[in-house]
């Protein structure tokens, strides 16, 4: 028999749906024979599908009813999701799944470009060369800062302080503690909310099985003083099972000035009432204190792209998600789940970002010999979430039907600060010198019921329509001070809207389909938008909200073990897009505008292939070599307005990655080309502006190595990053953590170490 490690590989490996004759002309190679045994075996010993049917001497038979074994197929690091699972339909829309233990990469950090860069046409805004390692990202050319396009989740309940309201994402679980990421691209909207983007699930790993408990520890050095600690334990207990994580990071930073601790802690625990209701309670934390090296210009980054100018910019942003659930299978054809979430967060800055922008350098002012007083923001989060789906098996006419639905119901609040006086030190000191400068309480209230039907029209053709309404009301309370006049701020907004979609799937061969979606998306204006960040913009107060809609049309295919493809084309509208453009005021000063700019278009392809040379010509041997190309391109532009025919800002027309890995029993090493097409930072255009979002964002080439050693229970970890020293960039911003040109961070190299006991 494989070890026992290897069979549950497998086990997430492949998945079968087919009747036993089939199976057993299928099973004609060792592995899959061994996989079947082991799933025999298993059901058998606890009581589930074993029944005697005939007995012949002590070796008596026993001819078991059909067994389906259920999984993510997959080839090495990416497959897709089923059709249904966990009461949700993800049937003819594009899915992506990443088991992240079969990944050669820096989990220490999230290095997210190893992590989910197999995901074609991904971008990556990359900040942690400022102190702020929650890599955004987004597809599609939409925008990849703090992952505001996309629904970002937690085991399939939301991380982000406010969905609508305030979409930023601050927390993500440490990759050390996730065990896959699902990714779902445009119709995703019909069950998870409004969002162009779709969504990225992270999901933590189980209880192990079987075992009272087992703890993990894990420790890892690199460039620029980082030290990472990683230690879990779960385990079960009669019908209890836990699992909990807290690690701990510290690191000086690729630039002056952008040290940074972060601790991030995880529990949960689960008990089974019976086979058929499950309860959960689970706990996230965040605490961090990150110093901000600022932003730069287009000659200072020439000149040194590891340089800075600030040295009293300050950063945390602490963050609880509380969360329980409990799911019940009412009979064979019905189940029904209950999520609540619960987001108690918040996040403070005490920086100087003054008129001038990375241009102003921070100096002792002659008229007062000291520096000049920082500015301070504060703001609070509250949130809470229920979302309730049902999912029941019908039969209509030959064939077995799915209806998906339910209701998410939310409510958050969150509180502004901003533009108080701070102090002239240079620590991380908040108080405040008077008055704020502007106070703002704003309220998000959703109600959206949704439903969606895979209707089965014969064994190879499925049809899935949707529809989700949207209650949404917006309330605005407070003040600003403008100049000598205090302006009072008090709004309500109230508006229902219905998203409709509809997925087609035809699957002529088992691991074969081609599939189609198409799907209305909605982005209401969110708090940043609607508050200028800083002194160098300022906002439209009569922006609407953003509507369109995302289709895709796709061909997906594997075979064995060795050969996975997935060829897309997608077309996404974007109406009434928010952006920034930039305007002159009466003195000839630019300054960044951000309003609703125009409709854009956003189409192209996304194709992914990965071959595994070694498992092609011989499926039982032990070495394994493959190679993998993820590539999409997209063309993202204004279709109407004052800049129709430019580019979306920040929309990268070509993202490649190509990789290679090598296995040997415990053994692995990858090599990764990473290549981002050029873009822009504002809708104009322009290549060159005093303007700290405008101008232009060069292509760059980025080369990663990583490789792992498994023995026993311990593992060694070590790789390069950015093995050639590219000095580039991915973001131009007129806010945190800048404002101006964020350096993407040098060469490093790490080194880790960990043990399962």
């Amino acid at each position: 028999m494989l070890p026992a490690s290897k069979l549950i590989n497998i086990f997430f490996a492949f998945r079968f749906e087919q009747t036993p004759k089939r199976i057993k002309q299928e099973m004609n190679k060792g592995v899959l024979q061994h996989l079947l045994l082991w799933t025999i075996g298993l059901l058998s010993a606890t009581g589930l599908q074993a029944q005697h049917k005939k007995h012949h001497r002590t070796d008596s038979v026993q001819l078991l009813k059909e067994v389906t074994v259920v999984g993510y197929k997959t080839v090495n690091g990416i497959g897709h999701l089923l059709e249904q699972k966990d009461g949700i339909v993800y049937a003819g829309k594009k899915t992506e799944v990443l088991l992240i233990d079969s990944l050669d990469a820096n989990k220490a950090i999230n290095n997210t470009r190893q992590i989910l860069g197999r995901i074609p046409g991904l971008n990556i805004v990359e900040t942690e060369s400022s102190g702020f390692t929650a890599n955004g990202i987004a597809t599609r050319g939409l925008n990849p800062s703090q992952s505001i396009e996309m629904n970002v989740r937690q085991n399939g309940y939301n991380i982000s302080a406010d969905v609508y309201g305030y979409n930023e994402a601050y927390y993500i679980p440490p990759m050390e503690a996730v065990k896959r990421i699902e990714l779902i691209r445009g119709a995703a909207g019909l069950q998870f909310g409004a969002q162009f983007g779709g969504v990225v699930n992270y999901i933590t790993d189980d209880a192990p099985v079987g075992v009272p408990y087992q703890i993990t520890i894990s420790q890892t050095k690199g460039s620029y003083g980082l030290y990472n600690i990683f230690n879990s334990i779960g385990g079960h207990y009669k019908k209890w099972s836990y699992y909990a994580f807290l690690q701990h990071r510290t690191m000086d930073g690729y630039r002056p000035n952008s040290a940074q601790t972060q601790t991030s802690a995880f529990a949960k625990l689960q008990y089974r009432f019976s086979d058929k209701v499950v309860a959960g309670l689970e706990y996230s934390l965040l605490r961090n204190r990150i110093q901000m090296p600022g932003g730069l210009t287009d000659s200072m980054f020439a000149a040194n792209p590891k340089l800075s100018v600030r040295a009293r910019n300050w950063l945390k942003s602490p963050w609880n998600v509380l969360h329980n659930y409990i799911n019940v299978q009412a009979g064979k054809q019905f189940s029904i789940s209950i999520k609540n979430s619960f987001v108690f967060s918040g996040r403070s800055l005490v920086w100087r970002n003054e008129d001038g922008g990375p241009a102003v350098l921070d100096t002792i002012d002659p008229l007062t010999g000291q520096l000049v007083p920082r500015e301070v923001e504060k703001e609070t989060m509250r949130s809470f979430t229920t979302e309730l789906r049902g999912a029941l098996q019908y039969r209509l006419g030959k064939q077995q039907h799915t209806l998906a639905t339910g209701v998410r119901a939310a409510h958050a609040w969150f509180e502004r600060l901003g533009g108080g006086e701070g102090t002239t030190g240079s620590d991380f000191d908040l108080g405040i010198n008077g008055a704020w400068e502007y106070s703002y309480r704003f309220t998000t209230t959703n109600i959206a019921p949704f439903a969606e039907n895979i209707f089965r029209l014969g064994k190879q053709l499925t049809f899935t329509p949707g529809i989700r309404v949207e209650y949404l009301r917006n309330t605005a309370n407070g003040y600003t001070i403008d100049d000598v006049y205090k302006i009072s701020v008090n709004k309500t907004k109230n508006r229902y809207f219905v998203l409709a979609g509809a997925g087609m799937e035809y699957k002529p061969r088992y691991h074969t389909s081609l599939y189609a979606n198409i799907s209305q998306a909605y982005r209401p204006v969110d708090y940043s938008q609607q508050q200028p960040f800083g002194v160098t913009s300022k906002v439209d107060s009569a922006m609407k909200d953003a509507k369109g809609w995302n289709a895709d049309i796709g061909y997906r295919t594997s075979i064995k073990n060795y050969l996975n493809v997935d060829v897309s084309l997608f077309y996404l509208a974007y109406n009434n897009r928010i952006g920034e453009i930039v305007l002159q005021d009466a003195t000839g000063n630019e300054y960044g505008y951000r309003t609703n700019i125009a409709n854009s278009v956003h189409k192209g392809v996304e194709a992914y292939i990965e071959w595994n040379i070694a498992k092609c010509f011989n499926q039982q041997t032990k070495w394994g070599w493959s190679l993998f190309q993820s590539i999409a391109y997209t063309d993202a532009r204004y279709t109407s307005g004052p800049y129709k025919g430019n580019r979306v800002e920040t929309a990268a027309k070509v993202i490649w990655r190509s990789g290679t890995n090598i296995t040997y029993k415990g053994f692995s090493a990858t090599l990764q080309m990473n290549y981002t097409s050029d873009a822009y930072g504002d809708a104009a255009n322009v290549r060159v502006s005093d303007n700290p979002i405008a101008g232009y964002i060069p292509a760059y080439t980025v080369w990663d190595v990583s490789g792992a050693y498994k023995f026993g229970q311990f593992a060694i970890r070590l790789g390069i990053n950015n093995l050639f020293d590219k000095a580039y960039f991915t973001r131009r911003t007129d806010e945190y953590p800048g404002p101006g040109i964020i350096p993407a961070v040098g060469r490093s190299a790490y080194l880790g170490f960990s043990i399962k006991i």
